[in-house]
C-alpha cells in the first residue's frame, strides 16, 4: 500500500514541478532572446530498512533549449540579433560579467551604451560609452561606430561576443553565466536592425501544460484509491 502512496505522491510533485517550467516559460514567450528551460526528472530509491522498494522522483536540472528564436526586422540601429550560437556580453548587477540574446540596445543618460534594462553591453575593455549626440552603426563583427556633427564616423568599440562550448548557468536575473569570463570570439557575427524572439512554441507549451495537469490529476486519483484502501483494510483489522 504504502509503495502506491510513494510512486503517487512523487508523480504529483514531479507533474507541479513541470507545470511551473512551464508556466515560466509561456509568460516568456514574447521576451526577446528567451532561452525556454528545459526540466527532466530521475528516480532515487528511499534509504532506510524495508524501504528498498519505495523511490522519489526528483527533479534534475538539464539546462535550457539553446535553438535559436524567431528574428523579427525592427530597422532599428541599436538592435541586435547574435548568429548561431553566440551570445552577448553585458555586466550584471552584481558586477559579473553575464550573457544574454537580448538584442535591444539603448544608451542611458551617462552614455553608456546599455541593454532594455539598464545593464552596461561589454566590449571588449569594458563598457562602451557613446559620444554625446551621435548616430550609431554597429556592424556585423560587432564594431560600434558613432557618428557626430562632422559627419566622419568613429570607432568607439567593439561588443564583446563569446562563444560557449558547454552550457552556461541561467541565473534567477534571467542571464547566463560560466564560471569564469569567456573570451570574445572574434569569428562571431550579429545582424543589426534584427531581434531574436523566444524560442518557446506557445502552442507545444499549452499542449504539455494540458498534459501535466491530467497526469496531476491521476496521481491524485490514486492517492485517493490508496487512503480508501488503507481505510478499508484498518477496519477488517480492528478488533470488533
Amino acid at each position: 500500500m504504502d509503495r502506491m502512496i510513494y510512486n503517487s505522491m512523487a508523480g504529483a510533485k514531479a507533474a507541479m514541478q513541470r507545470q511551473e517550467v512551464l508556466a515560466h516559460n509561456l509568460a516568456n514567450v514574447t521576451t526577446t532572446g528567451f532561452r525556454a528551460e528545459l526540466q527532466a526528472f530521475r528516480a532515487v530509491p528511499v534509504r532506510g530498512d524495508g524501504a528498498s522498494t519505495r523511490v522519489y522522483a526528483l527533479e534534475t536540472t538539464i539546462g535550457y533549449d539553446d535553438k535559436a528564436g524567431p528574428l523579427q526586422t525592427t530597422a532599428r540601429n541599436l538592435d541586435v540579433a547574435v548568429k548561431g550560437k553566440s551570445w552577448l556580453s553585458v555586466q550584471g548587477l552584481d558586477g559579473t560579467e553575464a550573457y544574454t540574446r537580448a538584442g535591444a540596445l539603448d544608451v542611458n543618460a551617462e552614455g553608456l551604451l546599455v541593454t532594455r534594462g539598464g545593464l552596461p553591453v561589454l566590449g571588449d575593455g569594458g563598457p562602451i560609452t557613446i559620444p554625446p549626440n551621435s548616430e550609431i552603426q554597429i556592424g556585423e563583427d560587432g564594431t560600434v561606430s558613432a557618428k557626430g556633427a562632422t559627419g566622419r564616423p568613429a570607432n568607439v568599440g567593439r561588443l564583446k561576443l563569446v562563444t560557449p562550448e558547454e552550457r552556461m548557468t541561467r541565473g534567477e536575473d534571467g542571464l547566463f553565466r560560466t564560471a569564469d569570463p569567456l573570451p570574445a570570439d572574434p569569428n562571431a557575427r550579429l545582424e543589426a536592425g534584427v531581434l531574436e524572439g523566444s524560442n518557446v512554441s506557445a502552442v507545444e507549451t499549452m499542449v504539455s501544460m494540458i498534459s501535466a495537469a491530467r497526469q496531476f490529476e491521476q496521481q491524485m486519483k490514486l492517492l485517493n484509491i490508496a487512503q480508501t484502501q488503507g481505510q478499508v483494510s484498518a477496519k477488517l483489522l480492528s478488533p470488533t
